[in-house]
């Protein structure tokens, strides 16, 4: 997964390396080693390592739940109007049901917040939706560097392939 997300411009470029054998140890190694870590912090402790996980995951779907609703109003908005017959499913109740869909979880999320035995999850949540967004601006902001993103992808793809023309 870390030599396909380096390919992709997702992580460090150093991990695209190969060793003499076609093989991504780098990508390999730093994938083992934070599996050892984990399992050496379960070890160590348990309890924190386990409340953290089953914390952050929850609220983090959430989370992620509500950025595929919204990406789902403001895409589809898009889509009709400037490709209406590539819209091939159509849901139903759109945009009704999206938009009951993302009170339905503010509401979870609201409530999370003013409940003491699940406040610990929404803070463990946004914590990790904090970090995520942290990388991904530092990311952004490498690439504005170097050369676009864009560019940067394709680069890491590999040259194009031919493609036939008909004329």
């Amino acid at each position: 997964m870390n030599f396909a997300l380096a390919r992709r411009g997702d992580a460090p470029r150093w991990m695209v390396k190969l060793n003499r054998r076609g093989v991504p140890a780098r990508a390999i190694l730093i994938a083992t080693s934070i599996g050892f870590v984990s399992v050496i912090a379960d070890v160590i402790s348990p309890d924190k390592v386990f409340l953290f996980l089953l914390y952050s995951s929850g609220s983090v779907a959430l989370f992620v739940y509500l950025a595929i609703c919204v990406s789902q109003l403001v895409m589809r908005r898009r889509l009709e109007r400037e490709a209406p017959e590539r819209l091939e499913v159509r849901m139903w109740l759109y945009p009704y049901l999206t938009w009951f869909a993302i009170a339905a979880i503010v509401v979870v999320i609201a409530a999370m917040a003013l409940v003491d035995d699940v406040r610990p999850q929404l803070g463990w949540g946004l914590g990790s939706v904090a970090v995520v967004l942290l990388a991904y601006r530092l990311k952004v902001r490498a690439g504005s560097r170097s050369e676009s993103a864009p560019a940067a992808r394709l680069r890491a793809l590999g040259p194009a392939r031919p493609t036939r023309t008909s004329r």
